[in-house]
Parts: structure tokens; C-alpha cells; sequence
């Protein structure tokens, strides 16, 4: 697997693509104000508390209250209530928590009104960020993550990730984590802190702890709405979260970006350094990449695919609705064959797009109808297996007897949303099209489907002038037509006609007749 980060820093924001064996797998925008993020600790006033919710609405600054459930306060409330009120009077002069009384835990079926009131401050963690309508979504149990550890404060217990197997290794980690770690401090071992060194862990424990002294300062005095720590940069906690030995290469248009990065590389993985890459080429980054192509590609309401077969996705305020659907897909023999072939392509597509899009809460599916059970338990089967990348929490429900698939998947941030329609050339902008790079695609999948499936001979193409240059540039060997006559195995001549819109086209036999489609 070749993992490759590309890094396009541009006037409006930092933009970053997370490619595998050169998909585009994530994206994610950088803007400068990144306030309401998800990590951010802010200091805030409970607004209201709603008595049929069990919750309470939190100002935090934002146009909108944001939401905190009593479930989301967490056990050790009562604890960080009184070290919050203690620091902003001054009477916790210290973040250490060595000598701090702790107090009771809180029940998990008490009541709101019985734990908060209207006007009290209270130190709150960002879980999900502002989307729509809704302001952001509160966790009052504040935890601190860094690369190796999540620091808990207010708790005792270690816990390792269930994704670290070995048993030695597992109890290697919590015995260190026993002995290094303050009183009153809960650690979570994170995956990538697997077979790393004491020093590693010990200074990542300790930048952690840092925090929490950011935190206590930050306190002092404090009067709700105060944003008391920002998570990292975009650019930083995906260095943070994903950087591992799978990574080949990370590409960067900006040098002085690319010595910020070089700096926490070194600091948390020394000798990773030799894979940035600074990018100076005259060709935009994304552009150099193929990024932008599978960008128009991917986030358009029809997602092609190899085969010619496509997904449709429509987003609702309630949920994400996908549609697969079999096209001109070449390939497979006989109707059950053949859908099983088109749901899996589809599904892990679906798997890419979900991961790249950020598409959150419930998703429904509708795959090609199979008769056959054993392929609807193969659909669902390589459907988890193709998902198994998802940084983000999800579950999945088998095929339902119409053929769909329910998925949930965790939703922190505003589903990632890109306009790939283009102003039509014909009338001046007061109408859209789908976006011009799909249209030769759409041409080579018909294409495809004619000489390939249908086995149609003497195919030649008829096109407005402008696109048959398109097609013919480049010349001997290196233009569309000739990449055309190496995949077909035969010459498609391309003809430009006036008569023709821009973005029409015909095929005709060898008779001149034109080829219905």
C-alpha cells in the first residue's frame, strides 16, 4: 500500500489530499478561523436547562447554543466541575491533581436539573462541530490526545486499543503507563504506541500534560464564553493521527509550510523527515496529482465507475440515500453474475466515497437486486471489509429483502460538499451542466460499451470542432485518440462538426448511419 499526502496551499485555505496507491481517499479544507473544532475546550454558560431532553443548552460563543446531554457529562463530572470553579477563583493554584480531593461519581440515570443550573460555568469539549441548523455538540468529559496517548483526567484506568493483539506488548504498555503516569490521570494507549520506545510515550505523556497546565492558566479568572485550547491545525492532527511507516512521500507547495511540518515530524518522528517533498512544479499541485479530476469525479450527484457502472447520491437533512446502478457495465455473464460483480465494485466505492465525503449519520444503499443469499452474505461480508479503513465509527446492517444496505456512520462535521456543475458555455450561465472533465469519460465508456460489448465495427466519432482537437492533441502516440486505438485495439477516427453543441456527440457505423444508444 502506498500511502502519499498532498498538500496545496492556496490564498483562501490549505487544502489536503490523503492518497492510496493514488486514489483520493480524504480530503479536508484548512480555512483560517477554526473555531468550534472538533477537541476545542471552551468555558462555557449553560443557557438553559431542558427537563424533556435531560440536556441543557451551553453558550460557548457560538450563533448557536450548543447541546449537552446529561449521558455526555461523564462519571468524574462532579470532579471537574470543582476544580474548574477552584481555578477560576484562584483556590486550585496548581493543574496537578496529586492532592485533589475527588469527589463522587456521577449517576448514569440522574437528571440534569439536579447537576447543573442556569448562569453556572462549565469547562466543555467540542464532539461534534456546527452542522446546519444545529450548534455544536458538547462532551463535558474533557480528554487530551496526542499521538501515542489520550490523557483522562479526573480517572485511574488505563486501557489499551483493541487493535494491538499481542498480549506482552499489551502488558508491556500498561505497566509503563502504571508507573509514569500522575495520580488521578487515565490514559488511553492508542494504536500507533505499539512496540514504541519508553522516551517516545514519556514525552508524549508529557506534552499532554502540558496541555492540561494550558488549561489551568487559561482558568484563572475565566468568564464564559472563553475558548480555553484549540485543537491542532487540520495540517498537524492528520500528521498526528495518521503518520505511520505506510507512508511513501508527502508533497508540499509551500516551503514555509513544509518547515512546520519538517519541525513536528522531527520532533514526534524523527527520521521520517526524508519523505516531504517540496513541490515547485510550474502545474498546480492538485492538478499534477490528478487530484482535481478525481475531485470533479468523486463529489458529483453520478459517480462513474471503471465498468461503466455509476452511483447516484442525493443528501437529505435525514439521511444520505445511494443508488447503484449497472449502466453499460461489460464484464460478467448472465443478470445474477453480473449484479453481484457491479455491487461489489459499487462497494467499495461506496467505501471510498463515504471515507472521502465525511458522509455522517444513516446511509441507505440501494444495491442491484440478487436472488442468490450466499452473494447478498459475499456483498455484505467484502461491504465490512472495505469499510475496515474507516477512521470513523460505523455499523452496518445485512441486505434487507428489497436489497439495501442501512449504514451509520459517525457524524463530527458538515458532510464535505463540492460544487463539480460548471456554468453552461451555450447560454451564458443561466443554466449548469455536469462537469466538462466527465464528459470524455462518458465518451470513452460508450465507446467502450459499443466495440467492446456490442462488437460494432467501423465506429468513428462525431464531435463540435473544439473537442475533436481535444481528442487529437497531443499527436503521434500520446493524444486520446491513440491511448483510444491501444485500449479498443482498433481506430476510432474523430470528426468535428459544426453542426453539433459543444458538448454533443454521435457515433456513426461504417454506413455513416448513426448508432442508437
Amino acid at each position: 500500500m502506498n500511502l502519499e499526502l498532498v498538500v496545496d496551499a492556496r490564498n483562501t485555505g490549505i487544502w489536503l489530499a490523503l492518497l492510496r496507491d493514488g486514489k483520493l481517499i480524504e480530503l479536508h479544507e484548512e480555512r483560517g478561523n477554526t473555531d468550534f473544532a472538533v477537541g476545542d475546550v471552551y468555558l462555557g454558560r449553560i443557557r438553559r436547562v431542558v427537563p424533556s431532553l435531560n440536556a441543557a443548552f451551553v453558550d460557548v460563543g457560538h450563533e448557536k447554543d450548543a447541546f449537552l446531554h446529561y449521558l455526555d457529562l461523564g462519571l468524574q463530572y462532579n470532579s471537574f466541575a470543582k476544580f474548574v470553579k477552584d481555578s477560576i477563583h484562584g483556590k486550585q493554584n496548581v493543574p496537578d491533581l496529586m492532592y485533589f480531593k475527588m469527589d463522587k461519581d456521577l449517576q448514569k440515570d440522574g437528571k440534569m436539573t439536579e447537576t447543573v443550573s442556569s448562569s453556572q460555568q462549565v469547562l466543555v469539549q467540542v464532539a461534534k462541530e456546527p452542522i446546519s441548523t444545529k450548534g455544536p455538540r458538547l462532551s463535558a468529559e474533557v480528554t487530551l490526545a496526542g499521538r501515542y496517548l489520550v490523557l483522562v483526567p479526573f480517572s485511574e484506568k488505563i486501557s489499551v486499543s483493541q487493535k494491538i493483539k499481542d498480549n506482552a506488548e499489551r502488558a508491556r504498555l500498561k505497566e509503563l503507563m502504571d508507573r509514569i503516569k500522575p495520580k488521578n490521570f487515565g490514559v488511553i494507549i492508542r494504536t500507533v504506541a505499539e512496540h514504541k520506545a519508553t522516551i517516545d510515550l514519556e514525552n508524549d505523556l508529557q506534552n499532554l500534560l502540558d496541555k492540561w497546565k494550558t488549561i489551568h492558566e487559561n482558568l484563572k479568572g475565566g468568564n464564559a464564553p472563553k475558548r480555553i485550547l484549540g485543537e491542532l491545525n487540520t495540517t498537524t492532527s492528520i500528521l498526528r493521527d495518521l503518520l505511520n511507516a505506510d507512508f511513501t512521500n508527502i508533497h508540499v507547495n509551500d516551503e514555509k509550510l513544509l518547515a512546520e511540518m519538517k519541525e513536528y515530524i522531527s520532533a514526534n518522528v524523527p527520521g521520517k523527515e526524508k519523505i516531504l517533498k517540496h513541490y515547485d512544479g510550474k502545474l498546480a499541485i492538485f492538478e499534477k496529482f490528478e487530484i482535481s479530476k478525481q475531485i470533479k469525479t468523486l463529489f458529483g450527484k453520478k459517480v462513474q465507475m471503471p465498468s461503466g457502472a455509476y452511483l447516484i447520491i442525493e443528501h437529505t437533512e435525514a439521511m444520505h440515500v445511494i443508488d447503484v446502478n449497472s449502466g453499460n457495465r461489460k464484464g460478467a455473464t448472465g443478470q445474477e453474475a453480473n449484479a453481484l460483480a457491479t455491487n461489489l465494485e459499487a462497494a467499495e466505492e461506496i467505501a471510498r466515497v463515504l471515507q472521502l465525503r465525511d458522509m455522517g449519520g444513516i446511509i441507505c444503499v440501494d444495491f442491484i437486486d440478487m436472488h442468490d443469499k450466499e452473494n447478498n452474505k459475499i456483498l455484505f461480508e467484502k461491504m465490512k471489509s472495505f469499510m475496515k479503513s474507516d477512521r470513523a465509527k460505523h455499523n452496518l446492517i445485512p441486505p434487507s429483502k428489497f436489497g439495501i444496505i442501512e449504514i451509520t456512520r459517525q457524524r463530527v462535521r458538515p458532510v464535505t460538499q463540492i460544487k463539480t456543475s460548471e456554468s453552461c458555455p451555450t447560454c451564458n450561465g443561466t443554466g449548469e451542466i455536469q462537469a466538462s472533465i466527465l464528459f470524455a469519460e462518458e465518451i470513452e465508456a460508450s465507446l467502450s460499451y459499443l466495440v467492446l460489448d456490442r462488437k460494432v465495427s467501423g465506429v468513428s466519432l462525431h464531435v463540435h470542432p473544439y473537442l475533436e482537437g481535444y481528442f487529437k492533441k497531443g499527436g503521434f502516440l500520446r493524444s486520446k485518440q491513440w491511448a483510444w486505438y491501444f485500449k479498443f485495439k482498433k481506430w476510432i477516427p474523430v470528426h468535428g462538426v459544426t453542426a453539433l453543441n459543444l458538448l454533443d456527440y454521435v457515433f456513426v457505423d461504417k454506413d455513416n448511419e448513426e448508432i442508437p444508444m
